[in-house]
């Protein structure tokens, strides 16, 4: 018993967490009440120091949270979840495992509640600090790291004009009407002109002095920020095809599949509305809210990253939000249909596909979907640095047209917010 006192006592000087000591036992008693009891039993022995408890406690509650859809998952097994990570990477730190309690605590980050989110946050950051003096040292014994600066988008890349693209559009293309672009559009402008009217628009030059304009270019930069951290990737086409799937990868793995120049569909890997900014909160001050997304009086729903080689697919769906996609690196091409036109576009009848299209855009089945044919559409070939807006229930499909980094600002004013 001396002994586990002794261990807990140090795991607690490397990584305190004060949110997990003050709310431990109430947290347990509620879990019991859901059945956790053998749960409940190795967290107690956890807690003590005990390695393998910790590891069956998390198992146990991630179990739990895959037993069925995500949204029937009882919160509290989510709390559970959060509070065996801490105790995992805990008992990492104490033998100096940096990079395996970062992983473990990402996971708590992604897949936990909200009750314990401050003590992992805290946990993240003072892992971090000695896991880059690990670094640190090891870059030194190298020699001090690459010469010049890798950029993940070479000038190159973003200099060809509209048509002269190596990857696919869909049919009709570039061919009907375009999206419109805007410079220096004012707040009252924006409101009257295309918030109120629902009507999309380019907005140019309005993030030019985002840091990320050039940080996120650098690949010395997003491995030194996030190189280590845990993040979930879409692997394969799209979230509508049989073969895709789900992966828990590195950063500094999904940069290497970016880089690896492998388009083919059913190994695309895609950091796809992934909140990524409140796990790595480096990265979000990088970036500013616009201001456009506070028309109409509303709050910010979502702020999500997509990041991904060229070639990646956002099938046609809509969103109930107002939706500003900023292009930070690299070009997308996207193409919206109003939502005037949604029987005709044959959604999903499911209800979790029921914002999603039948039509797959990049392989159009005319026989089936007939009525797609002479639909009018907006385009446009989204450049880096611009922003478009998409109105609430627009329906839009959007294909990257090299590397391309992007963050989408998902907002509501009082008549969405209150339907959300």
């Amino acid at each position: 018993m001396h002994t586990t006192t002794i261990v807990s006592t140090a795991a607690n000087d490397q990584l305190p967490t004060p949110t997990l000591d003050a709310n431990f036992p109430s947290l347990l008693q509620t879990i019991s009440s859901h059945g956790g009891y053998a749960y409940v039993s190795m967290a107690t022995l956890a807690a003590t120091g005990d390695s393998k408890a910790a590891e069956a406690a998390r198992e146990m509650a991630w179990e739990q949270l895959h037993s069925g859809p995500w949204h029937s998952v009882i919160p509290t097994w989510r709390d559970a979840y959060s509070m065996s990570c801490l105790h995992v990477a805990k008992l990492h730190c104490i033998k100096n495992e940096f990079k395996e309690a970062l992983k473990v605590l990402d996971l708590g980050l992604i897949m936990g509640g909200m009750l314990l989110r401050n003590d992992l946050e805290v946990a993240v950051m003072l892992v971090n600090v000695n896991l880059r003096k690990d670094n640190n040292f090891m870059a030194a014994l190298d020699g001090g790291g690459s010469a010049g600066t890798r950029v993940l988008v070479g000038f190159g890349d973003n200099d060809k004009s509209s048509g002269q693209f190596s990857i696919s559009l869909p049919k009709k293309s570039l061919c009907c009407k375009r999206v419109v672009k805007r410079a220096d559009v004012s707040l009252e402008g924006f409101l009257n002109e295309y918030f109120l009217l629902g009507c999309p628009v380019i907005l140019t030059d309005c993030m030019d002095h985002w840091p990320a304009r050039t940080k996120w270019n650098d690949l010395d930069y997003l491995s030194k920020v996030a190189g280590d951290r845990t993040v979930p990737v879409e692997v394969g086409k799209n979230y509508l095809c049989p073969e895709w799937k789900q992966e828990l990868i590195t950063f500094s793995e999904f940069l290497k599949r970016v880089q690896s120049n492998d388009s083919s569909p059913g190994s695309t890997t895609y950091l796809a509305q992934h909140p990524l900014f409140e796990q790595i909160t480096e990265l979000r001050k990088d970036i500013s809210i616009p201001d456009y997304c506070f028309t109409g009086g509303g709050e910010i729903r979502s702020l999500n990253a997509w990041f991904g080689p060229a070639g990646t697919v956002t099938p046609l769906h809509h969103d109930p939000h107002h939706n500003i996609l900023a292009q930070v690196i690299g070009k997308k091409y996207v193409r919206l249909y109003p939502a005037s036109v949604s029987e005709e576009l044959y959604p999903y009848s499911e209800t979790m596909l029921c914002n999603s299209s039948q039509v797959d855009l990049d392989n159009i089945d005319e026989a089936q979907f007939p009525k797609l044919q002479d639909l009018e559409f907006l385009d446009c070939i989204l450049e880096e640095g611009e922003m478009l807006y998409i109105p609430p229930k627009w329906w839009h499909y959007v294909k990257s047209l090299s590397v391309s980094l992007s963050v989408s600002f998902w907002w509501g004013d009082s008549e969405t917010s209150a339907e959300s």
